[in-house]
């Protein structure tokens, strides 16, 4: 099952942000694990819901594989993600939010699809209130997950 999940989350990942301009990518002097720790504990402590935490490289152990740390934490707030499904049903495949946090050549990296991204693919120019709620709290908790100690 974990691998099931690991599998389409991956997939949709990586069908949400098809162009590098869609991503906001923040450095983070910590650890992925740490990172996604903080992260998590920023989540717990705001009205969004932390839905799963998916560790790839665990996934890519078990069966086998190696790769470099890499993390989706997806989670949601339906005050926020609510009005923006009803406007279009389809915005669910993108909700709740996912944000990545893996390693790359060294360098810890969170990055998440742009709220910009999401509205222009879904068509969403007349709900900038609850777009504008989510870009905030997303800037808001990966700016904290990658603060210095």
């Amino acid at each position: 099952m974990r691998r099931l999940v690991a599998t389409v989350v991956l997939g949709l990942a990586a069908t949400s942000a098809a162009h590098a301009e869609d991503w906001v990518i923040k450095s983070s002097p910590h650890d992925v694990a740490v990172t996604a720790d903080r992260l998590e504990a920023i989540i717990g402590d705001s009205p969004a819901t932390l839905v799963a935490r998916i560790d790839h490289q665990a996934a890519a152990a078990d069966a086998g594989l190696q790769m470099d740390p890499a993390t989706v934490l997806i989670f949601g707030n339906p005050q926020i993600g609510t009005p923006l499904m009803q406007t279009d049903p389809r915005v669910a495949l993108d909700l709740p939010l996912r944000v990545l946090v893996w390693q790359q050549d060294g360098q810890t990296n969170v990055g998440y699809l742009s709220v910009q991204a999401l509205a222009d693919r879904h068509d969403l120019d007349d709900s900038q209130q609850p777009l504008d709620s989510m870009a905030q709290a997303l800037d808001r908790m990966t700016d904290g997950a990658v603060a210095a100690e």
